[in-house]
């Protein structure tokens, strides 16, 4: 088996998924366990300066084998996988895709009808999860590039290259990997995120991004003695709901498009709790989402005479801004692409990355495939082909910045 593949079955193995409810970072043990196996994997293959602070990020270097200076390139990815599924990938399938539905197990299958990209699919050797759990090629996958890689570099002197960084964060998943990111250490002059979907993908633009809290303080009195003076703190979180645009829900929306998404509701008659994610490209279009949510609450205040409060925080903003100044990182990757025969698909991320934030953090740091596809769900997949391109494109990416 390839080692970019055996190391990518035992990342998967261990269950990483982040929580958000932690206050600790990591916020889980799991992440600690693989930011361990890492550090053991880093030094093996030969890095220096490897190791893993006390919050869990993983940092290493591969030294310049240049009489000359270029620029020093970091390559990043996560240890966390997302909390919406079990992360414990412990029973992958690998096999060569020969068209048709993709059984997982006698509930669940990938289906042409829902899928239909996976039609040119076939032939390729994919793995998939047994149906039960995450597969973790978010951003395990993007791990196992790395490392596969820098080991080619390693084995291979003949390819001239600068001063090579490698960040393994944690919590991505859950908007904390780039928090306590110590840029100034880790020395790079830019880096990339590997942490992208299909091949050819490259991508510098993501969502400006804010999180919503609603409460709503009812009042609750008998049912049958109600009139005219229950508050129903649950009716008015529908209402509140009903009041934004129909068009901007995330399932009416794709491209440049932003969206509001209603993320969770716990309430009772007496007291509701709700909350929200507002995501949009254009910053002028963003802050305008973030009043009009401010004017609806305060519409509906003066209804209900101020019975519901609302917190509004923004979570990290357009690295549009920041890698615009410095188009020569994007140059290279799709140079790189090119001269492996990739097409490269420029366009928004519909999320964030840590590259955004870290962008903003004084590190421009756009965003790399590892060729993994239907992220956060049981019928997350990868071709085996796509990881191993995905490790090529890094080997050309840091040869090119070498000439």
């Amino acid at each position: 088996m390839d080692k970019i593949i055996e190391r990518f079955k035992n990342y998967i193995a261990i269950d990483t998924k982040s929580d958000e409810n932690s206050s600790t970072c990591p916020s889980t043990k799991g992440q600690l366990e693989l930011g361990a196996l890492l550090v053991k994997d880093l030094q093996e293959i030969g890095l220096e300066d490897v190791r893993q602070d006390k919050n869990g990020y993983v940092y290493a270097t591969l030294k310049s084998n240049m009489d000359t200076k270029v620029p020093t390139i970091g390559f990043i990815a996560h240890l966390d996988t997302s909390p919406d599924l079990d992360g414990k990938c412990v029973n992958p399938k690998i096999f060569t895709y020969e068209g048709g539905d993709i059984k997982l197990n006698e509930q669940y299958s990938i289906t042409e009808k829902e899928f239909p990209f996976i039609k040119d699919l076939v032939g390729k050797e994919l793995i998939t999860t047994d149906g039960t759990t995450l597969l973790g090629a978010d951003d395990k996958a993007g791990i196992s590039v790395i490392i596969d890689a820098m080991e080619y570099l390693i084995n291979h002197p003949e390819i001239k290259h600068g001063d090579i960084k490698v960040g393994i964060t944690p919590d991505e998943e859950i908007g904390r990997g780039a928090d306590l990111f110590d840029v100034k250490d880790f020395g790079a002059d830019f880096a990339y995120t590997v942490d992208g979907g299909p091949i050819g993908e490259l991508e510098y633009e993501n969502f400006n991004a804010a999180s919503v809290k609603i409460e709503i303080q009812g009042k609750n009195v008998h049912p049958g003695t109600a009139k005219n003076i229950m508050i129903n703190s649950s009716r008015i979180a529908m209402e509140i709901d009903n009041m934004l645009p129909v068009n901007q829900k995330p399932e009416y929306t794709e491209g440049y498009e932003g969206f509001y998404l209603l993320d969770e509701i716990n309430g009772t008659v007496d007291y509701t709790v709700v909350t929200y994610i507002i995501r949009e490209h254009c910053r002028e279009k963003f802050e305008k989402m973030k009043e009009d949510f401010r004017k609806i609450v305060n519409f509906l205040n003066d209804k209900y005479d101020n019975i519901i409060k609302i917190e509004i925080k923004d979570s990290y903003y357009n690295m549009k801004e920041k890698v615009e100044p410095h188009m020569e990182i994007i140059e290279l990757a799709k140079k790189s692409m090119l001269d492996l025969g990739i097409e490269p698909m420029i366009q928004p991320i519909r999320g964030g990355t840590d590259g955004a934030r870290l962008s903003y953090m004084g590190l421009p740091c756009p965003n790399i495939f590892t060729g993994g596809y239907n992220f956060h769900g049981r019928f997350e997949f990868i071709p085996t082909e796509s990881m191993k391109l995905a490790s090529q494109l890094i080997v050309k990416i840091v040869e090119n910045n070498g000439k």
